[in-house]
């Protein structure tokens, strides 16, 4: 079964770069035809999907955070990782990695348990 890992600081400054990384076991990131995302989740407020990197390594992001937001990979270490930058107030959340299955017309998550994320002076 694939379990996947957030890991990084739970404060960030504002106008810092926000940085995570997601440990994957049980799976190869590289193993068609799976992607793998962050979403986040705001106090009070519902899922917002960030981005995915593909198994082939193309990277897809939304558009109201791809001028910020860069998802990259490390395939020997079966990671990969979330950078955020110009954070904000409004980018406090719960962040969370995901693997993404296609499953006929709808898609399978299977989540990491999730990590909070802070945005303070």
């Amino acid at each position: 079964q694939v379990q996947l890992q957030e890991a990084g600081p739970g404060l960030v400054k504002p106008s810092q770069t926000l940085s995570l990384t997601c440990t994957v076991s049980g799976g190869s990131i590289t193993a068609s035809y799976y992607a793998w995302s962050w979403i986040r989740q705001p106090p009070g407020k519902g899922l917002e999907w960030i981005g995915v990197i593909a198994y082939d390594g193309i990277t897809y992001y939304s558009p109201s955070l791809k001028s910020r937001t860069s998802i990259s990979r490390d395939t020997s270490k079966n990671q990969f990782s979330l950078q955020l930058s110009s954070v904000t107030p409004e980018d406090t959340a719960m962040y969370y990695c995901a693997k993404i299955t296609q499953v006929l017309f709808s898609s399978w998550y299977d989540w990491g348990q999730g990590t909070q994320v802070t945005v303070s002076s």
